[in-house]
């Protein structure tokens, strides 16, 4: 039995709530049991220096997690005078997994930049920013079409995240905090809409698994992806 009492196959309640934010030209608030994560997606005139005269965009992302989104206070990264390996790693994985999806030569020489806010943590929260900044991504893009500012949708294929992990010696779909920190094996998948890879990241934590287990999660993350793009998609019908 699950600490949540969820089948094996089974989500957290996923809501993505959208235009959370006055500003930004694309925001939502995703939401995967205990985990909240704000995404907001802004548009740059310019691309990167390294992409100029290119006709190249970009996107890229940051993330960071609030001082209580965990069960004790985190000092803030910016008290502290420099950002942790851990977020350095997850908002590379966020800017690489967005990319992805994207045709950046439709896009045009602009940066998308996808901000991530872990409100509140309950595991999983790279994987519920790659599905909210691709929401995020998608009304911002959205934007820019109708005010012809590009020509064409550079948007190639929906990109969403969901972790799977070895749990009670059983595969289970989305791991909590509860079930993650004591996973034998834990792993976050990242797939297109179309269920194409984009980036594996499997890990034992003190017990090894089999290619056997290996088949088991990514069949356990497609069934989750599939979930996640349908949410995605109803997100987005709710805007327009």
């Amino acid at each position: 039995m699950r600490p949540s009492g969820r089948k094996l196959d089974q989500l957290r309640n996923v809501s993505i709530e959208t235009g959370v934010t006055k500003h930004a030209e694309g925001s939502c608030l995703i939401r995967m049991g205990d985990t909240h994560v704000l995404c907001t997606a802004t548009i740059e005139d310019k691309a990167p220096p390294f992409l100029k005269n290119t006709g190249l965009g970009w996107v890229t992302a940051e993330y960071g997690m609030l001082p209580r989104a965990t069960n004790s206070r985190t000092r803030r990264e910016a008290a502290a005078g420099k950002q942790s390996g851990r977020t350095q790693e997850i908002q590379r994985l966020i800017g690489r997994s967005l990319r992805a999806g994207v045709d950046r030569s439709a896009l045009g020489e602009r940066q998308i930049v996808v901000d991530c806010d872990v409100i509140q943590a309950d595991g999983g929260t790279r994987c519920a920013s790659i599905t909210g900044g691709w929401v995020a991504l998608r009304l911002a893009v959205n934007k820019l079409l109708k005010a012809n500012l590009i020509t064409s949708d550079p948007i190639i294929d929906h990109v969403a995240a969901v972790s799977c992990g070895i749990y009670a010696g059983q595969a289970v779909l989305d791991l909590d905090y509860a079930e993650d920190s004591t996973a034998g094996t834990d792993g976050n998948f990242v797939l297109t809409g179309s269920k194409r890879m984009i980036e594996v990241q499997m890990s034992a934590e003190g017990a090894t698994f089999s290619r056997a287990e290996m088949d088991e999660l990514l069949t356990l993350s497609e069934l989750g992806i599939e979930a996640l793009v349908a949410a995605q998609k109803a997100a987005i019908d709710g805007r327009a």
